[in-house]
């Protein structure tokens, strides 16, 4: 099945991925888990920063951002955007011509699962011996030690 972004068009796998936001059942929204996050690569996360600033976004303004910051083509836009549709990071309505995008994963989620990923691989999953790699080779203005400080001491409560 084809779907057209303005004049081009983007393969889609599922029927699912391109059914309009409407007509789709109401979902709780949860925090997900790791393992329920889809994979997104660095190009693509490019693309979900625009989106997850604006909240939602059409084709043309995620365009209109990315132009300004990197040099990619309206079509590698689009067709990130239909890649981030298929992994259900994304979902989309149409509205005439323009189609509207809306994340459907927490920056804040993903970038956890990122960051867990990294210290499962680096660091057998712990948070110290990781702390203390990063911070020994590191200057830290006296605002981030207290803003460290600060986030510590809150775990311990």
């Amino acid at each position: 099945m084809k779907v057209g972004f303005a004049s081009d068009r983007v393969k889609l796998i599922s029927k699912t991925a391109i059914m309009p936001l409407e007509k789709r059942p109401a979902k709780r929204r949860v925090a997900a888990s790791p393992s329920t996050l889809p994979q997104i690569s660095d190009a693509e996360w490019v693309v979900m920063k625009v989106i997850w600033q604006k909240g939602s976004a059409t084709a043309n303004q995620v365009v209109e951002a990315l132009e300004r910051q990197i040099d990619w083509k309206p079509k590698t836009i689009q067709t990130l955007l239909a890649r981030l549709t298929q992994k259900k990071a994304l979902a989309f309505h149409k509205e005439g011509r323009e189609y509207h995008f809306r994340p459907l994963v927490q920056a804040q989620d993903c970038m956890h699962a990122v960051s867990r990923s990294f210290l499962r691989r680096f660091f057998g999953g712990e948070v110290a011996p990781f702390l203390a790699c990063f911070l020994e080779r590191e200057a830290l203005s006296p605002s981030e030690i207290d803003e460290l400080k600060r986030i510590l001491e809150g775990k311990r409560s």
